[in-house]
């Protein structure tokens, strides 16, 4: 039974909503092109990827201001499964009346850039592992932070966005009160709203049971 159990759940990926989804040089299931996402949307609109447009954001990686120091987007546009996008619509609801807001450093993430991450970063506390894929490939991790709407500005957090240290880490103490206080209040309203952290880095946090969802390899041209 425990055989048959684990075939199953090795084949299960291979085949959704009835689509027979190509395998990568890892063996991993990827959508890799733009009819087989339009087929899984139009059998679940869940699936479809949305362009954020409703909230502040700072998208480095369409710029060389990143830490792979090229360009790794077309344009700086954020993409977020719909999902994960109502989600952080709610939390922005919420937040609206207490003066603070988000931005968004990152949603989606082609699994070839994931690919290009793991070249110049191999350690998978801070960047994810081509042979497993990430939570940005499935377009429904997010990278983010609090904002004042009032200015604009960035609440204090432990580091700056994409700090590949121990100070990231979210149980890193070694801080003032208020950046430990606005980092516990970043979880708890991701949390609150179906979100789950990465314990290795203050910013990114993904929607629970990202397995629903594929990974991707469509890039942004065809997107949008």
């Amino acid at each position: 039974m425990k055989n048959i159990f684990i075939l199953c759940f090795f084949l299960l990926p291979f085949s959704i909503f009835g689509q027979q989804i190509p395998l990568n040089k890892y063996g991993l299931p990827v959508v890799n092109n733009l009819e087989l996402y339009q087929e899984l949307v139009k059998a679940d609109p869940q699936q479809a990827l949305l362009r954020v447009t409703d909230f502040a954001m700072d998208v480095r990686y369409a710029t060389a201001d990143n830490f792979t120091k090229t360009v790794l987007y077309p344009f700086p546009a954020v993409f977020l499964r719909r999902p994960a996008y109502e989600a952080l619509l709610n939390l922005q609801e919420y937040l609206a009346p207490l003066g603070l807001g988000i931005k968004i450093y990152d949603g989606y993430r082609p699994y070839r850039v994931t690919e290009k991450m793991w070249e110049i970063v191999p350690d998978d506390r801070y960047a994810a592992d081509p042979k497993k894929g990430s939570g940005h490939n499935r377009g429904v991790a997010v990278d983010l932070t609090l904002i004042y709407l009032k200015t604009g500005k960035e609440m204090p957090m432990p580091t700056p966005y994409d700090d590949f240290t121990e100070k990231a880490h979210h149980d890193y103490e070694e801080l003032s009160d208020e950046v430990k206080e606005n980092r516990a209040l970043l979880r708890t309203l991701m949390e609150a709203h179906g979100f789950v952290a990465l314990e290795t880095e203050w910013w990114h946090y993904y929607l629970k049971e990202p397995q629903k969802y594929p990974l991707m390899d469509i890039g942004f041209e065809e997107l949008k």
